[in-house]
């Protein structure tokens, strides 16, 4: 009995010290692996798409769409129009200047104009109309957000809220499109 103790309790911590290697071996590989795998993510492959690039994507709209939706609000404050004809303006001002920041990187890459044209249509269409749909809906059920002028600083507050949100939610339906094969990773091409 004292025997088969002995050789139970000796096996056990021969195990615990063969874990232990083990783990020492996993750790190392860890360390080896760690960077490779970071700088992996860093510029995915088609098999990975890391949120950061998405996020990096959604941002580049979000720009766009923002000085768009403030300009569009200047403008038609300024003349003293309603608020759906200043929101249409903002709208098309968003996807103006989202285009417009897409073209202007891809046109950099000595691409013809034509071609620039039909990426940036192809990789931020979906992408502004998503932002859009939430941003001015957030807009338009915010009570009193509609009618809140440039000076009132609940304007800027729900501007703020609903492009936050926008930019929440546009970034998953930005790195499904990229895992694709669509939307800024058809930009990413013309980058390189």
């Amino acid at each position: 009995m004292e025997h088969e103790a002995h050789t139970e309790h000796h096996h056990t911590g021969h195990e615990g010290h063969g874990d232990h290697g083990s783990h020492q071996a996993h750790g190392g590989h860890e360390g080896h692996d760690g960077g490779g795998h970071g700088s992996h993510h860093a510029h995915p492959t088609s098999g990975g798409v890391t949120w950061a690039t998405a996020a990096k994507a959604t941002l580049h709209c979000l720009t766009g769409c923002a000085i768009g939706e403030v300009l569009g609000m200047i403008i038609g404050t300024a003349l003293g129009w309603e608020n759906m004809p200043t929101m249409i303006l903002a709208i098309v001002l968003a996807f103006f200047f989202g285009y417009a920041l897409t073209l202007r990187g891809i046109l950099k890459a000595g691409v013809d104009f034509r071609t620039a044209f039909k990426v940036a249509l192809a990789a931020d269409t979906l992408s502004i109309a998503v932002m859009e749909l939430i941003d001015n809906g957030v807009i338009a059920l915010w009570p009193g957000a509609m009618d809140a002028h440039l000076t009132d600083a609940l304007f800027w507050v729900v501007l703020a809220i609903a492009l936050a949100a926008a930019f929440v939610l546009t970034t998953p339906v930005n790195k499904w499109m990229i895992g694709r094969g669509k939307g800024h990773a058809v930009v990413h091409r013309y980058h390189h």
